[in-house]
């Protein structure tokens, strides 16, 4: 393949450049960044606000230019919003992959189910296990510097909690570390205690991507799961992704849910959001036009598809990259909800900054790529090629797009000395069906995660929404200017979780020689 061609023959030196490894780096990056994101900041406004303000201004002024088009292009804009946000809302509040009934169906709920199937909405149901669980295997990436204060509690849980498969069950750590760890002593005792354990040090390795790429070199399942380091995937869940993995599908995409949602006010936000994400919009695009994306980790592969797609180092979203290319190739992804993992998101506002950023940064990379490829494939229906159409550009271009309205009330006001929103009540009722369609989306997101996380959570969430949003969308503006000026740094999010080698040790009886 092209892209594997181009992954191979990339220059090193970029790849070192993205890994974030040298930690003495970040200090310094820490201490100049904030003037440096200030001053972004600053000329991003002034380009996307305060210039088409100007021109805004003069166009009343002088009254020889009409501003309808863009009053148009933003009711289309938020208009196309709210459509998506209702569609895959109201596809996603019918609880459908996990709704496997424990007793018989009683008349009416038959009569239901007739209904919504008749109606075209009652998607597909969790298939049945019709043959044993074969042998699988999960590939846990990690760079130990950064990550070895939380990988023996992933280890401790795929080995003693993640229901085993009779023909097996292999658990590989493919990690890079610049230098030599006391923490790889630990892991070597591990192996010899647990033989389906293999620690695995990827040597001259400076990403994820290329520890992934070399454990499937040595991998022995038919199913692999591919893990983050502090990612704990629910017990049954090879399970559940190899019924779909039976029933033709080559990737099944399972639901990320955040583990330290009561650390703070950002962790809380992210968990719900995430559950907006996982629970809601990613399940929805499966149960509309039956397309998915892996998400970078439990993301469950027929190995052979795996081995032959890869992961493409040069990128900045390699987990995005890999999924358009199997889509590309004709494979088919799935997302089921009730397939869960909980994980650690970024606690302080530095950590959450880098990681949006990369994400931004990478959806772009993938969105200018990809793009006309993906209209130009046969592979593809045309409802899945508008869905991808929305998710690479429609959410590149929003951040951008929509702060547009802001020059119109600006120019409105200095003409006029008034803000009248009855001129543009076109343009204001498109802004107010966008606004409901968030908060709908919000009430089924509440809908599905309601078990999961207290209701004040949701209520936090959408007290706060406007100010989230803006943050995020700074980040995307930030990450679209570094992105043109050829700014791919990569930094790796940092963990700020306390080590738990020694309780591991007790569990295990490791010498306490091996501790760190």
């Amino acid at each position: 393949m092209q892209e594997k061609n181009n992954r191979c023959d990339s220059p090193p030196g970029r790849l070192r450049q993205r890994t974030g490894a040298d930690v003495s780096v970040l200090g310094y990056l820490r201490s100049h960044q904030p003037w440096q994101i200030a001053s972004k900041l600053i000329f991003l406004n002034v380009l996307l606000i305060g210039l088409p303000t100007i021109v805004c201004y003069y166009s009343l002024e002088l009254g020889n230019l009409s501003l309808k088009w863009l009053h148009v292009s933003l009711v289309i804009l938020y208009l196309t919003s709210a459509a998506m946000l209702v569609a895959e809302s109201t596809a996603a509040v019918w609880r459908r992959f996990a709704g496997q009934s424990r007793f018989p169906l009683s008349s009416p709920d038959i009569f239901k189910h007739r209904l919504k199937q008749g109606l075209g909405i009652r998607g597909a149901d969790l298939p049945k296990a019709s043959q044993p669980l074969p042998r699988c295997s999960f590939i846990v990436a990690a760079y130990l510097p950064n990550e070895q204060s939380i990988i023996l509690d992933t280890v401790d849980h795929l080995l003693n909690r993640v229901h085993q498969p009779e023909a097996g069950l292999e658990v590989i750590l493919a990690y890079n570390t610049p230098v030599a760890l006391p923490m790889e002593a630990t892991l070597s005792r591990l192996a010899r205690k647990y033989p389906n354990f293999r620690p695995y040090r990827v040597e001259g390795s400076h990403s994820k991507a290329e520890n992934i790429n070399a454990a499937l070199n040595i991998v022995t399942g038919d199913i692999t799961c591919i893990l983050d380091a502090d990612h704990h995937p629910a017990p049954d869940c090879f399970e559940r992704a190899s019924r779909w993995i039976a029933n033709g599908y080559d990737v099944v995409q399972g639901r990320n849910m955040i583990r330290n949602r009561g650390e703070n006010l950002l962790t809380r936000l992210v968990a719900v959001e995430f559950e907006s994400i996982y629970g809601v919009s990613h399940s929805a695009k499966s149960l509309m036009v039956d397309t998915a994306l892996f998400g970078g980790s439990n993301g469950y592969w027929r190995t052979s598809v795996l081995q032959q797609i890869r992961f493409n180092p040069t990128m900045l979203t390699e987990d995005i990259d890999a999924s358009i290319r199997t889509l590309l190739h004709g494979y088919r992804i799935v997302h089921d909800r009730s397939i869960t993992v909980t994980e650690l998101a970024p606690n302080r506002i530095s950590a959450f900054w880098s990681q949006r950023k990369r994400w931004s940064q990478g959806w772009l990379e993938v969105s200018l790529r990809y793009q006309k490829r993906f209209w130009k494939s046969s592979q593809l229906t045309f409802g899945q090629k508008l869905i991808w159409t929305h998710l690479l550009y429609y959410r590149e271009l929003f951040p951008i797009l929509s702060v547009q309205i802001l020059p119109i009330v600006f120019s409105s006001w200095l003409v006029t000395g008034t803000i009248s929103f009855t001129d543009n009540a076109f343009l204001l009722s498109a802004t107010v069906v966008t606004f409901l369609s968030s908060v709908y989306k919000l009430v089924v997101t509440a809908k599905v995660g309601h078990r999961h996380y207290p209701a004040y959570y949701f209520i936090q969430y959408a007290l706060l929404t406007p100010f989230y949003s803006l943050f995020k969308n700074m980040i995307a503006v930030v990450a679209l200017y570094d992105h043109l000026h050829g700014k791919t740094d990569w930094v790796v999010t940092p963990r700020d979780v306390v080590p738990a080698v020694a309780n591991f040790e007790k569990a295990y009886a490791v010498p306490e020689t091996a501790r760190l």
